[in-house]
This record gives structure tokens, sequence and C-alpha cells, in this order.
């Protein structure tokens, strides 16, 4: 137990421990719940308590009483692996843990939320689940997504291409939402797949009455049996629990820190949106691989010496210099506006370019198209050779670029792929209608 002081007195007075059902009464108001750790350096004086609401309460225990109701016991993590018998009627789906909110828990040393859960544990958390499918689960990480690497999105696709392999009708990715969209558009460029790929999170851990844990998993297992065989993502819609969007890999962005519906499509609208597991309405404006479509391929080289610079008011030529100096191959500069960063820094754009670095210009606007041809600064770097991103926003195009200096270190042949729509990234036309849509 992490009570201490005047809470364990208290509650050893009352024979009472983590797990324990009890009621707390403080001057005309009482509480009833299950008593909960606390972090290790949460104040004294205060217990918590698990209600039947699913709201956990903190209660100042100065002037109160309290009294055990049920002995009970304290919350366990981890347990043997599922062995749940495969129905033959139904799909195989994999769910690949690599960490995040979805699969978190409280860590009592901090207080924070902490990746522990397994793949399993998602299962035993969401039983829903076994209504939609048969599954293969592993935890492949226990990361928060702010800790995720290139590496690990080859090492992700080749867990995905081994699962397909060994029959799998379909994949679900779960994945701290943070750095989401980087994965997504990775496994995008890396796979051609012939069954649908998922990606999928939460804002909110399992533990919280508001969590989208669930929605968000159960409608990715219904992505993961329909007939879009790309790579998506798939997050709550709105901010009630009613349906999810289906997003392409390569044209989404988490737009906001918290709210349920923070997964927008730049650019783009979502493929589709999905109720109850099941896909709802399919956009007729947005193209998407069939299932079955195309032979599996993996193309899983990347180039990790590969940087995204954001432009700023006082931004310095050593920025660049900086990762000339450092052996860097290839750069993506978030500019603003139509695609721009001030003219000081046009040396250090020719000096990278004489040293072979491939430079793609993206927009920190996000919506619409870079245009390097109707200001004089753009015009320059076009001449410096400074590749446009179009409208990809600028995280796309850097996981782009780093695949793109996988596959080729020639500066033309560089060119001409990242100019090439290889997965969705790349829109025709710069639309209004989907300005914060």
């Amino acid at each position: 137990m992490t009570y201490k002081e005047l809470a364990k007195r208290f509650l050893d007075s009352a024979n009472i421990s983590i797990g324990d059902s009890l009621k707390i009464q403080k001057e005309n108001i009482s509480y009833e719940g299950i008593l909960l750790d606390r972090s290790e350096d949460a104040d004294d004086g205060y217990i918590v308590l698990k209600l039947d609401s699913g709201y956990n309460l903190g209660v100042d225990i100065n002037n109160a009483s309290i009294e055990l109701i049920e002995k009970g016991d304290r919350p366990k993590i981890g347990y043997d692996s599922l062995e749940i018998e495969k129905d033959p009627n139904k799909m195989n789906i994999s769910i690949i843990s690599t960490g995040g909110t979805v699969s978190s828990i409280i860590d009592y040393k901090t207080g924070a939320v902490h990746p522990a859960f397994t793949a399993d544990d998602l299962l035993r958390a969401n039983p829903e689940l076994l209504d939609l499918a048969n599954y293969e689960v592993k935890a492949l990480y226990n990361i928060l997504s702010e800790n995720m690497k290139p590496e690990y999105w080859i090492e992700s696709a080749n867990s995905i291409v081994n699962d397909i392999l060994e029959g799998s009708d379909g994949v679900v990715v779960a994945h701290g939402t943070d750095t989401m969209h980087y994965t997504s558009a990775a496994l995008s460029f890396i796979l051609k797949t012939p069954v649908p790929i998922v990606v999928t999170g939460a804002q909110r851990s399992s533990d919280r009455p508001s969590t989208d844990a669930y929605l968000n998993l159960f409608n990715s297992v219904g992505a993961a049996k329909s007939e879009i065989a790309d790579v998506s993502v798939c997050m709550h819609a709105g901010l009630d629990d009613s349906t999810c969007n289906l997003h392409k890999g390569t044209k989404v962005r988490k737009m906001h820190t918290s709210r349920r519906d923070t997964f927008r499509s730049i650019n783009s609208e979502p493929i589709a949106t999905l109720k109850d597991g099941k896909i709802g309405d399919i956009n007729p404006h947005v193209n998407y691989t069939k299932r079955g479509s195309n032979e599996l391929e993996v193309n899983n080289d990347l180039e990790y010496k590969t940087a995204l610079i954001k432009s700023f008011p006082g931004i310095q030529n050593e920025l660049i210099d900086y990762h000339i100096d450092k052996g860097y191959k290839g750069l993506v500069l978030e500019g603003t506006g139509l695609g721009h960063i001030p003219d000081y820094m046009l040396d250090s754009i020719t000096r990278a370019k004489d040293e072979n670095i491939a430079i793609v210009m993206s927009s920190q606007c996000l919506y619409g198209k870079t245009n390097m041809n109707v200001y004089s600064t753009g015009r320059k770097l076009a001449h410096a050779n400074v590749i446009s991103g179009g409208d990809m926003i600028p995280e796309t195009a850097y996981v782009k670029l780093c695949w793109t200096l996988g596959q080729t270190d020639n500066i033309e042949e560089v060119e001409k792929i990242m100019k090439t729509n290889i997965a969705g990234e790349l829109s025709q036309k710069s639309s209004l209608k989907y300005f914060l849509n």
C-alpha cells in the first residue's frame, strides 16, 4: 500500500486495504466505493475511491469516519495468455499493441498514465470484440508514442507481414495518438497489402468513464474486416460515442491535445464512417484499394538521417548547416505560407544542394498546397532544387522522404518519387472545402 502516515493510520483503524469496499462519512455526506491506490508522491490526508459510477474520487479524511463494507482483492495486472477457441465462421484479425493510452494503466509511482497492458489485456477489457472475429494478439512494444522510432516502423511492418502470411484477414495496430499519423504514413509507404491495416488508439485510458478506447477498437476491428484494404486510422468522429471515421493513413493528423475527435483528414475527407463495428457510408470522393487487389509487398529500407525543420522568424542558417555537417541525407522544411523560408537562408540551401542533400518544402499551414512559383524567394528555392511537397502535411512529407531515400540516393529519382502519388498522400487538386471540415 502506498498510503502512509495519516491516511495509513486512518485505513488501518478499520482494517481496510486496497480493493476493499468501504463507506466514508464526512459531515452530512457519505461516499461508498472501492479503495484505490495512490501515487507515491501524493499528499497525505486523502484516500481515493472508485465509485459505482466509474469515477474516481479523492476524499479528505479530516473529521471523517470510515466503515468497512466488504473485503476485496487488490487489483492485479498481468495474466496468462488468452486461449480462445476459434470460430471457423469468423474472420481472423490480428491485434498488434505498441503501447500508448489505449493500452495503459496508472503508474502509482508517479500517478501518470503508463503503458503496461498486453494485447491480450485489450481483449479482456473489451470482451465484446470477441463477437466480431477470431484474434491473434501480441504486444510488439510497450511504449508511449513519443518514444516511437523509424526502426520501430520497420519492425511493425515486418510483424504485420508475418501475420498476413499466416492467414490474417486484417490487422489492427494499437498505438499512442501523439505520433500515430507518422506510423500510419510509414506503413502506407513500406507496405502494399491485400488486407486492411487499421491503426487506432485512445485519447483517454480504459479506466476512465469517458474513455474512447472501446469504440475505437471495436470499429477498428470492423474496418479490418471490411473491403477497404488501405493503411488507415480509425478514431472517434465526434465528441459522443456514436461513430468513428476511417482516415487514409497519409492524410490524417492529430489536431487537438485532448478531444476524442482529434484526428482529422487534411486536404481530404475520411474514407468512410463506422458504427457498431460495421462500415457505414463510404465516401465516393476518396479512392481506396479493395481487398485482394494488391499482392503483399514490403519495401522497408529507410534513411534515418532525415530531419524535419520548422521555419520561424529569426531562424538561422546554422540549423541547416548543422544537419549538413552531421551527414544528414534529407531535410523537410516546414515553411510558411506557400512554402517559404527567409531569403538569407539561401546560402545554406545552396550548400545542401551542392552536398547532394534532398530538401523538400511543406507548409506549416497544413491545408492547401505549396507553390514556390508565386514569390521571388520561392522561385529561388526552386532554382536551388528544393522539391515541392504538394499538399502533403509536413509529417507525411518527412516519412515519405525517409522512405524515398531508403530506395535511392539519386536526387533526380528522389524528386520523381516525392512528386509521385504512392499511397494517396498527394492530391491532384487543392480544394477549399477541406479546410477544417
